[in-house]
């Protein structure tokens, strides 16, 4: 069932309107009245959209309520760009270094006659909006203030616990590994606190289950108490709970004080095991308060939690959490094999059987997803219908109430109303897709979907903080994780994306050439065809005149000339336009009226060999990615008046980059240069790019030296630096104003010969250094030893290196040494008989020629190669 979640985009446009009213640009007419009105309506139709979103699950009015406000909500927003826009245009103007260069660039516009247009859309949008708040009254919608006040319950289905062993299949190792660990250290006087994490549908709960019942376990605890706490984790209750399950009768208390006496009197010099089934409490307050009641137990004393959210997990745990996986193809077949046909029946229809092994593979090894599968298929043996089943996504299949979609549904229903939005939009992303963070976070961006509470906050953080929300709550699952222990890329399971799709509706559309009737309410379209030469559109997509995102399903090859002027002259409204991995010899000029545009991918286009200097009309842009555009020859003219970039990515024939075009890209925040055979300087205007915060030069043979004007990039967190092969940071003199740096990365640099001097000056800020590939470096300089924030440090492939430097044993902080492919420090690095063993005994971890030395348990961070850069 698709949800409209407005929550978040309606807070993002009344933000936009309060914002205009205090410009100049309207200031003038009767815009600004129109704007002040308008507001007004949108402020009281805010106030019930958390009401009203609560009851469109079983509402059908309601749902069809919120998909009309939706499209008034867009249409207003993109009236307040064109607002934001003309805004911004001025602003450049005004400021530009040559007034009437300038204003030729920009088409100059009537400002009567664009108020006047403007005022228009303005009042018949309000004229919608104002029937839409009349028809709220039907409804009876309780205020915010009301639904905050409000606990929300959904009556969920209690666990217990009791399983019939012989009916689980494939958790057997999980639960020899589970036992292993309560019975350890079994006279450990700590309470332990075993967590089991994992998507809806794995079956943390039966595998619970099946170690709180097996024998040994029995024999090991006096007592055992089994509690599903779901959402509501009151204390009090919980205490209940757990008396009830010790007593086998309610305690006859009411009170709290004497509750908890009763418990602790229940518990006293007792070894005991606890199961928390299905804990969604985030709240560490009411866990701390709960935990110190169960501390009179006796030691060796366990509770095991099973939980959905990692950050739960983390904080309720006393060791690392146990992640549960999915089932082998083999388990999922005969699970469904179970659920589909009576005992022994399947052997009477093995062509089904063949279909099943296809059908399990669409689950992702979630048992609860192939049991719901069996069950739809139970008695029915034609083929015909087990094709449909294997021909369908799962959510387009009847399901009952507790069948994986509503599991997994459940999961989204928690989310707040901002990660709904997020997750809602990776929709677009294809099944078994491999998500970059970096993408994902300029995608959101580029809809709208990220609001700063501050201006202090940015825009990137907050977007990665969604991701790390949405990781923890088993959204996503890392793919790649880079050396300084931020994930590179995830990966969402194919349920979830079936979740997705599900609640983004009509918004969301898979197209091809066969489409025939498209909504004019689709936003974001996936293109899924591969041979588009000297093809056009589908002209049934034209009629999605409002689409916000294009992107390409695959890796197309040559795109016809009519499919890229199709694009961009057809889509005034689009925020995201995805050409990566197509190929054509030009952008036609009139991109430049993609006004609303906020990222342009045309990675890896080898056949593109100009870019129109009408993209630097683009003043919202904010990433361009023209990376592995190896025949780029040159960047436009006037990329300095990309006023909004924040991400710019680079493959071109460039000899320097053009000083002038760097003064403007103030707001610039990550600038990656890769594959510049030809750069010999990246200019001293480089000084002016004062947001910087990453910086990845790479392949980059000709650069003799970096710029003496990066010693101004005070903001720079991340610097990377790979197979310069004529860099050699002599003096490293441009390194000395590095004040925030995080993160440094020096590999395949031949003619480095020692660590620059200037990085003494990062000694309270770097965190992360990874030096690979430096067969010129003999020696790491003793004042290595004033890195004193330095946590992880790799050595890959310096194989001249002799011995690590005096005084590395001051590094307190440094949690994770790797060496690899360096000879002399291998052998100096032995444990207990190496010569450097005192320097490096107390790092926790410790990885030296692909084997673990030393690793103190708890600690799962990654270990990263050259190669997984």
């Amino acid at each position: 069932m698709a949800e409209t979640i407005l929550s978040s985009l309606a807070e993002g446009v009344l933000g936009k309107l309060v914002s205009l009213v205090e410009q100049e640009i309207v200031l003038v007419g009767g815009v600004k009245s129109e704007i002040k009105k308008l507001e007004c309506t949108f402020s009281a139709i805010r106030a019930v959209l958390s009401d009203a979103e609560k009851q469109q699950t079983t509402n059908h009015a309601v749902r069809d309520w919120l998909e009309k406000l939706k499209d008034v909500v867009y249409d207003v927003d993109d009236v307040l760009d064109e607002l934001s826009t003309e805004a911004l245009r001025r602003k450049v103007e005004i400021h530009g270094s040559k007034l009437k260069e300038v204003s030729n660039f920009f088409s100059r516009l009537n400002p009567i006659a664009f108020r006047f247009k403007i005022g228009h859309k303005i009042k018949e949008i309000r004229g919608r909006l104002d029937d839409i708040a009349k028809d709220r009254r039907e409804f009876q919608f309780s205020t915010e203030q009301a639904i905050d006040a409000q606990v929300e319950k959904r009556v969920r289905e209690q666990t217990h616990s009791y399983v019939q062993e012989s009916d689980v299949i494939g958790r057997e190792n999980d639960k020899e590994q589970i036992i292993k660990i309560l019975l350890e250290s079994n006279n450990d006087e700590s309470l332990s606190v075993i967590p089991i994490v994992g998507l809806g549908g794995l079956g943390k709960t039966t595998l619970a289950k099946l170690v709180y019942n097996d024998g040994t376990v029995v024999q090991n605890f006096e007592l055992r108490m089994w509690v599903c706490v779901s959402e509501d984790f009151d204390i009090k209750k919980l205490i209940e709970k757990i008396l009830e399950s010790i007593l086998g009768v309610h305690s006859g208390y009411t009170e709290l004080d004497p509750l908890q006496s009763c418990l602790r009197e229940n518990l006293n010099a007792k070894k005991f095991l606890l199961v928390l089934d299905d804990v969604w409490n985030e709240d560490f307050t009411k866990w701390r308060d709960l935990k110190s009641l169960m501390m009179s137990g006796a030691s060796g004393s366990r509770i095991i939690v099973t939980t959905r959210i990692m950050t739960i997990a983390s904080f309720m745990g006393t060791i690392t959490p146990y992640k549960l996986g999915g089932l082998s193809h083999d388990e999922c077949l005969s699970i469904l094999v179970k659920y589909a046909f009576e005992e022994g029946h399947e052997k009477w229809h093995p062509k089904l059987v063949e279909i099943g092994k296809e059908i399990v593979t669409k689950c992702g090894g979630i048992p609860l997803a192939v049991q719901t599968l069996g069950s739809l298929l139970y008695m029915k043996t034609e083929e015909h219908e087990w094709l449909y089943i294997k021909d369908n996504d799962i959510w387009k299949l009847e399901q009952k109430e507790n069948d994986i979609l509503a599991a997994l549904r459940l999961s989204y229903q928690q989310l707040p109303s901002y990660l709904k939005q997020c997750f809602a939009y990776c929709s677009i992303f294809p099944k078994n897709y491999e998500i970059l963070r970096r993408d994902l976070i300029y995608l959101w961006m580029a809809q709208g979907l990220i609001q700063s509470p501050t201006e202090s906050q940015q825009l990137e953080d907050i977007a990665n903080q969604y991701c790390n929300e949405l990781r923890s709550r088993s959204f996503f699952q890392e793919l790649e994780t880079n050396f300084d222990d931020k994930i590179s890329s995830y990966k969402i399971h194919d349920l979830l994306v079936d979740i997705a799709q599900q609640v983004a509706g009509t918004e969301w559309l898979k197209v091809d050439f066969n489409s025939k009737v498209i909504s004019e309410r689709v936003r974001h379209v996936l293109f899924a065809e591969k041979d588009l030469f000297e093809k056009e559109l589908p002209k049934s997509l034209i009629s999605a005149k409002k689409l916000r995102s294009f992107t390409f399903s695959y890796k197309v090859g040559s795109v016809g000339k009519p499919i890229v002027e199709t694009l961009i002259s057809s889509f005034p409204f689009l925020r995201v336009l995805d050409l990566s991995g197509s190929e054509f010899e030009e952008l036609p000029n009139f991109v430049g009226k993609l006004k609303h545009l906020r990222y342009l991918c045309l990675l890896g286009n080898g056949r593109l060999k100009t870019l129109p200097n009408s993209i630097c009309k683009l003043l919202n842009l904010q990433s361009l990615d023209i990376m592995n555009c190896d025949q780029l020859e040159d960047l436009p003219r006037d990329i300095g008046k990309l006023v909004s970039l924040r991400y710019l990515r680079l493959t071109a024939q460039l000899i320097c980059m053009p000083e002038k075009g760097l003064l403007g890209l103030t707001s610039l925040r990550t600038l990656v240069l890769s594959k510049l055979n030809r750069l010999t300087s990246l200019s001293e205007g480089i000084q002016h790019l004062t947001s910087l915060r990453s910086l990845h030069i790479e392949d980059c043979p000709s650069l003799p030296s970096l710029p003496s004007g990066m010693r101004h990039l005070t903001a720079l967190e991340k610097l990377e630096i790979w197979d310069c092969e004529e860099l050699k940071l002599i003096g490293g003199e441009d390194m000395q104003g590095l004040s925030s740096l995080r993160s440094l990365t020096i590999a395949g640099l031949r003619k480095l010969v020692a660590l620059p001097l200037g990085l003494q000056h990062s000694a309270t800020s770097l965190q992360y250094l990874y030096i690979g590939n430096c067969r010129g470096l003999t020696m790491l300089p003793d004042w290595l030893q004033a890195l004193k924030s330095l946590e992880v440090l790799y050595i890959i492939e310096c194989p001249n290196i002799l011995s690590l430097p005096e005084g590395i044993e001051c590094l307190t902080n440094l949690r994770e040494l790797v060496i690899e492919k360096c000879p002399h420090l291998s052998r100096r690095c032995k444990m207990e008989t190496g010569e450097d063993w005192a320097k490096i005994s107390h790092i926790p971890r410790i990885y030296i020629e692909s084997a673990w030395i030393q690793r103190i348990r708890g600690l799962t961070w990654p270990i990263v190669t050259e190669s997984s850069r």
